[in-house]
């Protein structure tokens, strides 16, 4: 069927960014703040993403024991939440209405135009440059014209429809099984368990539970606050196609239906969860893994064992290859441990991520970051936390500003990006300024 139609083009700014993630958040604030007008389109109610709408109940580590790598707007968003818990925490339990506040002020503040409730539908291109957005929202279709976009979708959207080059999950195109993650009360911190999944070959067996999920992260319980609350990261949803609406949908209903089995194991077989109460699921499937965009470098597990370092790096980080169980065999789950545990770091060890990574092969004027940037997929594992999202949205946003002028990205000046990004708090100690 050919359909056409003349739509009109609602905005124009110097930067677009799609998502408002925590690296589309890190982008739009860091453009804006380098003096640039900004539109960002962010498809639910709410800033944030997995950290919000999705309800992931921590954020990984900050930092790397000895340094903050998400320093700059990353680190001044966690400093404005939790403030009863240790800036160096390990793992910080998230308040999902506190973070979205806080995104909510930081986006306003830097004076960022934005609208919720809006998607990208398509990609207009001329050559390797994008002209302009095609987006729906209440009022139809629109597009949006910009010098340089930025693609934070976390599905490198806005790239894939744009004709881009990606990856996508192992040599067979799966990818890690996602989560729904949920809210939880009534937790009796005095008693509470550790090990959530040592019970699960008895709850199998009891027929508490249908699948045989070894890999349980559990819980997140903030004892600082200690008002009984916590956020579950509980089951995975297996052979899920992230890039599909149906199994999207589908995989919606099995975690809802999963969750009621958990709230029974938990009060069961787990102190401390003898009366747990499943206050909510996430209205966001807490996927991990879909594209990665083909950039001019692919960050490569060779890197992250060497401990990286580049001429054009705009930031480091440390989180362990974290790549959950694609499958219920054992096998697999002793894949995961073992990976889990030897491809992490000693304290004061990071590894460098260079601009390079942020620069789709494809185009000229378009940047990527977060989950969807350049990477092989086992590095993916790793900065696909909110802190690595916040680490390259906001070198993104601020290399886009930088380019503006000849809207194209590869014409940035490397010493002047490390300059811009180091007034802004970024960690980059090797930095040519």
């Amino acid at each position: 069927m050919l359909y056409a139609k003349e739509l009109e083009v609602k905005h124009e700014a110097d930067v677009f960014v799609a998502g408002g993630g925590p690296s589309g958040v890190a982008a739009a604030v860091a453009a804006a703040r380098c003096g640039k007008s900004v539109f960002l389109a962010e498809a639910s109610g709410a800033f944030g993403g997995l950290g919000t709408t999705g309800m992931v109940p921590a954020f990984a580590p900050f930092g790397d024991g000895e340094n903050v790598l998400a320093s700059g707007i990353g680190y001044e968003i966690r400093k404005n939440i939790s403030e009863d818990i240790p800036l160096d925490a390990y793992w910080t339990a998230i308040d999902t209405e506190e973070l979205k506040r806080e995104y909510d002020r930081i986006i306003s503040g830097a004076g960022v135009e934005f609208l919720f409730f809006t998607t990208v539908y398509d990609v207009i291109c001329d050559g390797d440059k994008i002209k302009s957005v095609i987006l729906g929202s209440k009022t139809g279709l629109f597009a949006v014209k910009a010098k340089i976009y930025i693609d934070c979708t976390g599905d490198g959207d806005l790239c894939a429809y744009a004709g881009g080059e990606f990856e996508l999950g192992d040599k067979d195109g799966s990818v890690m099984p996602p989560t729904l993650c949920s809210l939880w009360a009534n937790i009796d911190k005095t008693g509470i368990s550790g090990m959530a999944n040592r019970f699960i070959e008895q709850a199998v067996a009891d027929g508490v539970l249908s699948v045989r999920d070894k890999h349980l992260p559990g819980m997140f319980y903030n004892f600082y606050r200690d008002n009984g609350v916590g956020g579950g990261n509980i089951g995975h949803v297996f052979n899920v196609d992230p890039l599909d609406e149906k199994s999207l949908s589908d995989a919606m209903l099995k975690g809802r239906s999963s969750i009621k089995e958990y709230r029974e194991y938990y009060r069961r077989y787990l102190s401390g969860y003898e009366n747990v109460e499943l206050c909510a699921t996430a209205n966001m499937l807490g996927v991990r893994e879909s594209r990665r965009i083909r950039c001019d470098y692919m960050l490569g597990i060779d890197d992250f064992v060497k401990r990286a370092v580049f001429e054009d790096e705009i930031g480091r980080y440390c989180y362990p290859v974290d790549i959950h169980i694609m499958s219920t065999d054992d096998a697999e789950y002793e894949r995961y441990k073992y990976e889990y545990k030897n491809l992490r770091y000693e304290k004061g060890e990071s590894y460098g991520i260079p601009y390079r990574s942020l620069i789709p092969v494809s185009f000229s004027n378009v940047l990527v970051a977060g989950r969807c940037m350049g990477t092989d997929r086992k590095m993916q594992a790793s900065i696909r936390v909110m802190p690595g999202c916040f680490i390259t949205g906001q070198a993104a946003g601020t290399a886009a500003a930088l380019a503006t002028d000849t809207e194209n990205v590869r014409e940035v000046n490397i010493k002047e990006l490390h300059k811009r990004l180091s007034e802004l708090g970024a960690y980059i100690p090797n930095a040519h300024i």
